[in-house]
């Protein structure tokens, strides 16, 4: 008995993908798609179900361009907050604000760096963990699903340098996040100092506590073409 054929998924709405977070170098970076127009997928449901199908960490959808109104969602839930899509979404429409569902985020844009401003409160929950060296962190297997887990370990406490890397626990096939920007925001409210953090494989975050709870987050961004994507 044969099986009739499955119909194949529809085309993907027209995306960009950016390397958000990247190292001095320019390699490396959090993978994140940008669909600039959000009128071409409406709903939750459709929209997870493109994040799924990119396979990154989280993909923007920019519903408001002139007044930088975005929706974050990973391949299984929608985010109020997350720094990479934010940095990301600011650095390619060139915003000067960007609106996620937590609130109005200024950005400023500093030659090679994108800063935004943000609240550790608009940060999912995740559980900061420290570690005696970088060799641990850097030794450390992906857990079981579960625990959004930040591992990391002072590299140069002196200077604020701090050795990371981030395991979601979804269960969605995201299994480490390279670059982490809200994990780096609760840090940061946690040690209560300006950081710069190499998180994943060589990607570069810096952070910056300012007035009234505000925290800075930069980082470097590049656009990449289809060839590079998996690279």
């Amino acid at each position: 008995m044969t099986t009739a054929p499955q119909p194949a998924p529809p085309p993907l709405p027209p995306h960009d993908v950016l390397a958000v977070f990247c190292g001095g170098d320019g390699r490396h970076g959090n993978l994140l798609g940008v669909v600039r127009d959000g009128r071409v997928c409406r709903g939750e449901e459709a929209r997870r179900a493109v994040a799924a199908r990119l396979g990154f960490s989280e993909t923007v959808f920019v519903d408001d361009p002139e007044r930088g109104i975005v929706d974050i969602h990973t391949p299984t839930v929608r985010l109020p907050f997350a720094g990479h899509p934010l940095v990301g979404a600011a650095w390619l429409l060139d915003l000067e604000v960007v609106n996620p569902p937590a609130g109005e985020v200024w950005v400023r844009h500093d030659g090679e760096f994108t800063w935004i401003e943000a609240r550790a409160e608009w940060a999912p929950p995740r559980t900061l963990r420290r570690y005696a060296s970088v060799e641990e962190v850097e030794g450390l297997d992906v857990p079981p699903p579960g625990e959004w887990l930040y591992a990391w370990a002072w590299s140069d406490e002196a200077a604020g340098r701090v050795r990371a890397r981030a395991f979601p626990g979804r269960g969605d096939g995201i299994e480490e996040d390279e670059a982490t920007g809200a994990a780096a925001l609760l840090l940061t409210a946690r040690l209560g100092r300006a950081l710069n953090i190499t998180q994943g494989r060589g990607s570069q975050l810096l952070t910056a506590p300012g007035p009234d709870g505000l925290i800075e987050l930069g980082g470097r961004v590049r656009p990449l073409s289809q060839p590079d994507i998996r690279r």
